[in-house]
């Protein structure tokens, strides 16, 4: 490695560094600033954006907030508060399946933050310490998202597995992603069950009870949704997103109902035509259009990608809820699903422009640094996608900058789906909004940061979960492929 290839490395870690500091729509603004001194500093060739994958969350974050608009999602966090307070003893257990799933449906761990204060008024409630439920119920959030058929992270690791010659569907994806990660949340659920000391046991808190203020403030936010009623309107609005869901899965399961179309071009001759996705033509409808190509012409039949499927569906499916069911577009906009979506779209577009152009331009080098490692110990990718989730604070942006590198580094297709696990490890700096805000919403102050940054109440479960994720879908793609 040399000095000019360090120092352009360290151009790229600092301006991830420095995002993640700011937070927001600046992890993929401050990453445009590394691009630039590479690009018009040192001369390098820019890589290629990810479009594909921004216009896939474009269009599931645009029906998913348009379904939190129509007031659909405040029926799932009720139907979640229902059995939460049914069964309140089991809440650390049940607490992380209830974000878990949320974020499977959505395709965004962000849509917690309701949830998230009713989980702490349970336990409390209770007498259950908030620390437990509410630490790993935050990782499971975001766990949550290498699970969703709708997911950056996980529509990325088809398209650029397929490219690469790794034939995975997105249900083959979730068959090893979801049981994994519920044997990564049970296994740190378990280590939270008895976490901490009690609450009547707990010296801090017991002295914050001796101030009648705190004791109100600790024990009188009764937070709920139980008293909201939900008009069928947004009932029907989940019903549509569920259904657009099952389309989507059905159309990955059986390829075959894709509809075709032709691409057709001349192979000789001064003219050439072709018909890639823009028109959906078949040889005979060719033929009576009476479209001539000069010279000998080539025409081949292909499917649909998926990609365009799930673009289709998802705007289709928000097309109708605004129509049926009275969904707000302007207060989808205003809403925290589409939001943090869009903030998603400008991080993964920085983050992963940036290093695909770093990673391009030295894709030489870096074969000749890592494929003994990597022929060796094929499973050390993971710890490279973990530490480069730490600094980016996004898992499609670590599928979508560092997937295409494994692949070109020789690993197999089904190593890196049984580390697709590890892509989340941003819980590690405790800085990401869902965690900060759990933090905010525990009233009783067991769910902390701590002092010294690192010893947070997200660190144990956040370990454990990875961990144990990884290594059960490391052994479930190995036995299956």
């Amino acid at each position: 490695m040399t000095i000019t290839m360090l120092l352009q490395l360290c151009v790229v870690l600092g301006a991830l560094w420095v995002g993640s500091r700011y937070g927001s729509l600046a992890l993929g603004a401050i990453s445009g600033i590394g691009l630039a001194i590479l690009v018009f500093g040192w001369g390098m060739k820019p890589g290629n954006p990810p479009t594909e994958v921004i216009y896939i969350i474009i269009a599931a974050v645009t029906c998913a907030g348009i379904m939190q608009a129509s007031g659909g999602m405040d029926w799932l966090i009720q139907l979640a508060e229902r059995m939460l307070r049914k069964h309140p003893d089991r809440i650390t257990f049940l607490a992380p399946l209830c974000t878990f799933f949320l974020t499977v449906l959505v395709g965004t761990g962000h849509v917690v933050y309701t949830l998230m204060p009713i989980i702490c008024d349970i336990a409390l409630k209770k007498g259950i310490r908030p620390e437990r439920p509410c630490g790993v119920a935050s990782v499971a959030s975001q766990v949550g998202i290498t699970c969703s058929p709708i997911a950056a992270a996980v529509v990325a690791f088809v398209s650029i597995s397929n490219a690469n010659g790794f034939d995975v569907t997105i249900p083959r994806v979730l068959m090893i992603s979801i049981p994994a990660s519920l044997c990564g949340l049970m296994a740190a659920a378990a280590l939270s069950y008895h976490r901490g000391l009690d609450l009547d046991k707990d010296p801090v808190f017991q002295a914050k009870l001796k101030d009648p203020e705190q004791r109100r403030y600790v024990y009188g936010g009764g937070a709920t949704t139980l008293d909201k009623e939900i008009p069928q309107s947004a009932k029907n609005a989940v019903f549509i997103f569920l259904g657009a869901l099952a389309v989507i899965v059905a159309f990955a399961v059986f390829p075959d109902l894709l509809p075709e179309y032709a691409i057709v071009k001349a192979v000789k001759g001064a003219k050439e035509l072709t018909l890639d996705g823009a028109v959906a033509i078949t040889p005979d409808q060719l033929a009576k259009a009476g479209v001539t190509v000069g010279g000998v012409t080539e025409m081949k039949m292909v499917d649909l990608k998926m990609n365009i499927v799930i673009q289709i569906v998802m705007i289709t499916a928000a097309a109708l809820m605004v129509i049926c069911c009275k969904a707000q577009p302007k207060k989808a906009v205003a809403g925290p699903v589409w939001q943090s979506g869009m903030v998603a779209v400008v991080a993964i577009y920085g983050i992963a422009w940036l290093a695909d152009t770093y990673f391009s331009n030295y894709l030489g080098e870096m074969q000749a640094m890592l494929t003994d490692i990597v022929k060796d110990y094929p499973w050390s990718i993971a710890l490279v996608f973990f530490l480069v989730s730490v600094l980016i604070n996004s898992q499609g942006a670590v599928v979508v900058a560092m997937l295409p590198l494994a692949y070109q580094l020789g690993i197999d297709g089904p190593v890196l789906l049984g580390v697709l696990p590890s892509v989340y490890g941003y819980f590690f700096i405790p800085n990401y909004p869902s965690d900060i805000a759990t933090v905010n919403f525990d009233r009783s102050g067991t769910t902390v940061i701590g002092k010294y940054l690192l010893n947070h109440s997200f660190m144990m479960p956040g370990l454990v979960c990875v961990s144990v994720a990884t290594v059960v879908a490391y052994a479930l793609s190995m036995m299956i492929y």
